[in-house]
């Protein structure tokens, strides 16, 4: 496997594993609902998710787009959560989104320079 290759799919994989990390969050719900309400509080909270599968449909042919959105997640989730949170928030939550951005971002470059 050549660093193309690598450089190319990394940021896909990434993303997925990043879906998947996301999507942890959304398993709280289980121990405070019950119900249609446990239903409605799983689907509000794998919003991000669904989002985050959008992206990467497209992304996965247009690596400018996937480096656009991420970006574009990462400070959206910086501004959505406010700045008064504690660091980690923004590492653990917008981080790994500006990571796979820069990926993408990378790959993108790589592809023009071909």
């Amino acid at each position: 496997m050549n660093s193309k290759t690598i450089i190319y799919y990394l940021p896909r994989f990434l993303s997925i594993v990043l879906i998947l990390y996301i999507s942890l969050f959304s398993l709280d719900v289980f121990g405070e609902y019950t119900g249609w309400e446990l239903l409605i509080a799983l689907f509000m909270h794998l919003m991000p998710t669904f989002l985050l599968i959008g992206v990467i449909v497209v992304a996965w042919k247009r690596d400018l787009v996937g480096a656009i959105a991420y970006f574009i997640l990462g400070f959206g989730y910086i501004l959505m959560a406010g700045f008064d949170r504690p660091w980690s928030w923004y590492v653990f939550i917008s981080g790994p989104a500006f990571l796979v951005g820069t990926l993408f971002l990378i790959s993108w470059f790589q592809k023009k320079k071909l």
